[in-house]
């Protein structure tokens, strides 16, 4: 019969191939052989580096574990909850999902864990969407430059180390020099649409305190709140500080300007250095493995400007020095990839001075751009007239400075007491931009119109003019 084409049986059955269910991979169990400390040995387990797992326990409960690395047939796990029950031979299983968190308007006011489950004993929000932990990072071709100054209302910070809109800042200091305060009162002062605060390793009481006096039921209003204390597993404080970074991302890419502090870099650095070492990394300076340098980048570059048109996220991270030691790896590597560091003083705050701000060893790199000329040259002679006073101080107490030797030391001298008080101020009082620069002007308007024009110039097209 002319024209009729014959069908084989094979081509028939390819026919039918779309149709066919998608091939199925068997899950790979794995048991439990070896607990060291927090790290948790499994083989026979089939599972990807960052996957996560459940271990079944007798009574019925699963702990939550993931994937940090592997030797040979070996499974490394790290646990997210704190290790109770664990048996050797316990079920091991591999999870599919990855793990995400429902945001929303709705996550502000909440205090939250860092597997996004609720620590204010409220019910859980429902949320507009479903965003996965891990974000999309965003071409640094296409980020929004930093053009706008943020009003942070602390009058050190606004007029001498003037913060941008987008910037990633650190602030550097020890132990019981007010840096809690700091950054209670930048909470409640900042011009930002929404607060993301992470409080990574701190103590227990220190997370009330800070949630009910630093920042207040008006701070906490416009606020998410993510807490991980010190004694959560290095997981749980590693997880807690991507997921208010995540939160952060989330409100951005929503169009809003979003403050994100970030309490502290350091212990994130630590829960880092316990997991590379648990894992078998060596160490390399001061005990931290290689991975804590690399995995401190990775966080903090998913702060800044979204894509031209989008939200920002202003960072602020704090940083432990301990001993007061400004070399220590830590702050020195985060100095290296943030915009500019802000370091409290012992000294000062033994002297009574609150925020104890060392304007001298602080930057914003910033600035220069943001501000206007007649601003850099102000702060400029504030800090060269602070350094004057203190190079000199010690001949000043014992007498041996005689008036009119120096006409720069005379000036330091004269302005010591306007200088302290203008960066001193309480805890309650709030110091708007204009306000700032106005005391600033006062101070040193005259004094400083001469350097004017030898700072740097001010871009055509200034923000200042553009409205903040």
């Amino acid at each position: 019969m002319s024209g009729f084409s014959r069908v084989t049986p094979l081509e028939r059955l390819r026919q039918y191939r779309p149709a066919q269910p998608p091939e199925v991979q068997p899950i790979a169990e794995g048991r439990l052989v070896r607990v060291v400390g927090m790290t948790i040995e499994a083989v026979g387990l089939k599972a990807s580096l960052g996957q996560q797992c459940e271990i079944l326990l007798d009574d019925g409960k699963r702990l939550e574990a993931e994937v940090v690395g592997f030797s040979d047939q070996k499974v490394f796990l790290m646990p997210i909850q704190n290790i109770e029950g664990l048996k050797p031979g316990a079920r091991v299983l591999p999870l599919s999902h990855r793990m995400g968190l429902r945001a929303g308007e709705e996550l502000l006011g909440r205090v939250i864990n860092g597997l996004g489950q609720p620590l204010d004993e409220q019910p859980m929000w429902a949320g507009e969407e479903y965003v996965q932990f891990a974000a999309k990072l965003i071409n640094p071709l296409k980020r929004h430059p930093i053009e706008l100054p943020l009003d942070v209302g602390v009058r050190a910070i606004n007029a001498l180390l003037t913060i941008g809109r987008g910037q990633r800042v650190g602030l550097f200091a020890g132990s019981g020099v007010g840096k809690s305060v700091l950054l209670g009162m930048m909470t409640r002062f900042t011009e930002a649409e929404v607060v993301v605060v992470g409080l990574i390793g701190e103590r227990g009481r220190e997370v009330k305190e800070f949630i009910d006096h630093s920042l207040g039921a008006e701070g906490l209003a416009r606020s998410v709140v993510v807490a991980s204390p010190a004694d959560d597993p290095p997981l749980m404080r590693l997880r807690a500080s991507q997921l208010a970074t995540r939160i952060a991302e989330y409100f951005r890419d929503k169009g809003k300007n979003v403050l994100l502090l970030m309490d502290s870099l350091t212990r994130y650095a630590q829960a880092q250095r316990e997991i590379g070492l648990a894992t078998g990394e060596p160490p390399a300076t001061k005990g931290y493995p290689p991975s804590v340098f690399s995995k401190l980048p990775q966080l903090v570059e998913r702060a800044g400007n979204g894509d031209n048109g989008g939200g920002s996220i202003t960072a602020i991270y704090t940083v432990l020095t301990e001993g007061d030691d400004l070399q220590d790896p830590i702050a020195d590597a985060a100095r290296a990839i943030l915009d500019g560091h802000i370091v409290l003083s012992r000294s000062l705050a033994e002297e009574g001075q609150y925020p104890a701000i060392d304007v001298e060893a602080s930057i914003s790199r910033v600035m220069p751009a943001i501000v206007a000329n007649s601003q850099l040259a102000q702060a400029q002679k504030f800090k060269q007239l602070l350094a004057r006073y203190r190079q000199t101080r010690d001949l000043i107490n014992i007498g041996a400075y005689a008036a009119g030797s120096d006409p720069q030391t005379d000036q330091a001298i004269a302005m010591r007491e306007p200088m302290r008080r203008f960066l001193g101020q309480g805890m309650q009082e709030a110091a708007d931009y204009d306000s700032s620069l106005a005391l600033l002007d006062q101070l040193f308007g005259n004094n400083a119109a001469d350097n004017a024009n030898n700072a740097p110039r001010q871009p055509a097209s200034s923000p200042l003019k553009a409205g903040r």
